[in-house]
Parts: structure tokens; sequence; C-alpha cells
């Protein structure tokens, strides 16, 4: 099963669930945690997993023998990226904006450009005691964080539960995190924020048409109307989490709850079994 732990803002305690119920499945089922919030990869504050693998992820870009090129300008009206421009005699690329895509290379009539690799972040794997973990790093002043996504995705195991920590928001990142989930877990906060963010990111999920609920964090700031928005969409509100300085220092040592209050584990077994049961409804038997 593939379950992705989203969120509409950053801050709502989203990489805590995420590794809280990594922890409290790990005694009963195979679980791999893949933080694919590869600009800011935190998760493993909280695993603290032993990297055993470490490898680039590079992209093709475009090299131009001007050599060969007769400065036609075909590589730039190709280019849906604008990541290539012919002015006179000289060609100008620009490698933060090429997707890689090959189009320009391809098409060129010359045959004058050729694509390197340039690298634009990593990817890491390690184990967190019987956790699998996995997480991509893009690099400090890259735009781009699909290709790393794409790139940790492939290495999710086949069999138990993958538990993807996605980036916060509703933009590339997250759909190309959260997309083929068996079923997306949505933390939020009730603020009017947190419900104006909740309701970008249901609207993507349902978009992707993948079931999902919600995490309520925070449930005791006294803002109702992310209870109501949930109840008026049918949305089921999955687990609630008070707001306790207990809790607010767990998280600022990088502590799960599981660790930290072992009285949650409970809690997110039976989160999980109704995440699992929901989405049996909805896709049929999935394999753990």
């Amino acid at each position: 099963m593939i379950l992705s732990v989203a969120s509409g803002k950053g801050g709502t305690g989203k990489t805590l669930v995420a590794t809280s119920l990594a922890l409290a499945l790990k005694d009963s089922y195979k679980v791999q945690l893949v933080d694919c919030d590869v600009e800011e990869p935190d998760a493993h504050i909280f695993l603290r997993p032993a990297i055993t693998n470490s490898e680039a992820v590079a992209i093709p870009v475009p090299r131009v023998d001007e050599n060969k090129c007769t400065y036609c300008g075909r590589c730039a009206e190709v280019c849906a990226y604008h990541a290539i421009a012919v002015i006179e005699r000289h060609v100008l690329v620009f490698p933060e904006l090429c997707h890689g895509c090959g189009a320009c290379s391809y098409l060129c009539p010359e045959k004058a450009i050729s694509e390197e690799a340039r690298v634009i972040g990593i990817v890491e794997t390690g184990y967190s005691g019987s956790v699998a973990f996995a997480q991509g790093k893009l690099a400090v002043g890259e735009p781009m964080a699909p290709p790393v996504i794409r790139q940790v995705k492939t290495l999710m195991k086949d069999e138990g539960i993958v538990i993807i920590d996605v980036s916060p928001g509703t933009s590339c990142p997250v759909v190309e995190s959260v997309k083929g989930s068996h079923f997306c877990l949505l933390v939020t906060e009730p603020t009017p924020f947190g419900l104006n963010d909740l309701v970008l990111a249901m609207a993507l999920v349902k978009k992707l048409n993948i079931p999902c609920g919600v995490v309520v964090n925070r449930a005791e700031v006294g803002y109702s109307q992310v209870n109501e928005y949930c109840q008026q969409e049918k949305i089921p509100v999955l687990l609630t989490i008070p707001l306790k300085i207990e809790i607010a220092r767990l998280y600022a040592k990088g502590i799960t709850l599981v660790d930290g209050m072992p009285q949650w584990r409970g809690d997110f077994v039976r989160l999980f079994n109704q995440i699992e049961e929901i989405a049996n409804a909805r896709s049929g038997n999935i394999e753990r």
C-alpha cells in the first residue's frame, strides 16, 4: 500500500504524523518511509536513519557544437521552456530552465546538439531500525524538484507499506509525489489559513482521484470551520491531535509522538486501520 501524507501549507505537523505512523506500524508490517519533500527533507530528523547509499540525480541538458550549427533557430522554436535561444550567430543555453526533454537535440537538422548530464540533487537510502528509509535532496539553487522526486520514488519497495512524506502546497512537486498513491492523508490545522489551503489540497487530490482523509493537528485552537468544511464535503476526519505544550516540546527536539508519548501508538495504528478500510472499499483489496 502506498500512503502519501500531504498538507496544503507548511507547519501543520505533516512530517510528525508521517514518521509517527511509520514507527507505530513497524512491528506489524514492513514499512518504508520515503521523504519526497526534496527542497526541505526533515523526516531524517525524527527517524535518524543510518544512510547506506547515496547517488546523484542528473538531467540531460543541451551542448551546442557551433562548428556544426547554422543558427537556424529550430532548437529555440521547439523548446517549451525557453531554455535555449538563438541570437544572430550565437546560441545561448540556460541550464536551469532545461527540463531534459531532448527535443532540441532530436530535432536539430544539423545534429549540432548533444546532451550532457547536469547534477541537480541526490537520493539517499538507509534504515532506521526496521523501517526502510529513502529521501531526495534538491541541490541549493536548483529550481526543479520533480526530477529528484521521480528518482526517489523509483526506490519505493514493492511490498509492505510505503509512506510518502510530501512537500507542502499544491504545486508540481506535490502532484509528482502524490500521484500513484492508494490513499492521501491531509494534515491541517484549525485556522483560516489551514482551511484555505486544505480546500486547495482537497481539490488537487480529487482531481487525481485518490481517496483521502484528514488529520487535524493543534485541534484545540478554537476555529471550528475546518471540521464544518469536512462534514459538508463528507471528508472523514481520522485523527485529531490536541494543542499541548508536551507535543510541541517533542516536535522541537525531533521526537515523534510514538517515541515520546507511547500512548499514541494505538491511535496511529487505528488511524492506519481506517485508512486501509477506506482505500480497500474504494479500490478493492490492496496488498500491504
